[in-house]
């Protein structure tokens, strides 16, 4: 497939959140608010514009990926700035074709070259273990209660940048989703039928699954 990787425009804003809509809708739970989450990043002071990529294919935005600010907090007080990813979305039919990877690998290329020394996410080890994510338990990262979910993954864009240290991982406010306003925002779209798939289950057992 042809893909074309560029940095998302003020054009390309209704289109992304779009893209983000079917992406993610009914996955998780009934509906979605990821593409909420999209629209209000944008103009949030965590997130990093230059870092903000969509995927094309024959003009047609069929994938995106999105980057903010976040914080490592060692057992000592000390801070080191990282980043985070998220929302990742690739259009349903689209899916499973590389698209996705292509994103990753794209982004996390300029951040090596940019000077950054780690990535840490929460996300499907499924997904992200080919791309040299592992565990937060591995890298001694754990989230601010001291827990080790099992989807909270961490990449070394530069090696060892984490020897020596115990680390809490602080993500943006910016997930932070007001479901109310979240649920008017949905309506300035396509009306769509919420529903149940066994995606949801998945996703609920893996949310409260933690590593020992």
């Amino acid at each position: 497939m042809d893909i074309m990787i560029r940095n998302e425009t003020e054009q390309d804003f209704r289109e992304v959140e779009e893209v983000t809509r079917e992406a993610f809708w009914n996955l998780y739970v009934p509906g979605c608010t990821e593409h909420y989450l999209v629209h209000q990043m944008r103009n949030h002071p965590d997130f990093i514009k230059d870092l903000d990529f969509v995927a094309e294919n024959n003009g047609k935005i069929v994938g995106n990926i999105m980057y903010t600010n976040a914080w490592l907090l060692n057992e000592q007080g000390q801070e080191k700035d990282i980043i985070s990813f998220g929302p990742l979305s690739v259009l349903p039919e689209y899916q499973r074709q590389g698209i996705g990877s292509a994103l990753i690998r794209h982004t996390i290329q300029i951040a090596r070259q940019q000077g950054i020394q780690v990535i840490v996410i929460l996300g499907d080890p499924h997904n992200y273990c080919q791309h040299g994510f592992k565990s937060g338990k591995d890298l001694n990262i754990s989230d601010m209660n001291g827990e080790y979910p099992y989807g909270l993954l961490a990449l070394e864009v530069e090696e060892e940048a984490l020897e020596g240290h115990q680390w809490k991982f602080k993500y943006s406010d910016v997930f932070t989703i007001h479901e109310e306003e979240a649920e008017c925002f949905d309506r300035t779209f396509e009306s769509k039928q919420k529903g149940y798939q066994y995606s949801q289950d998945i996703f609920s057992i893996a949310f409260r699954s933690y590593v020992k």
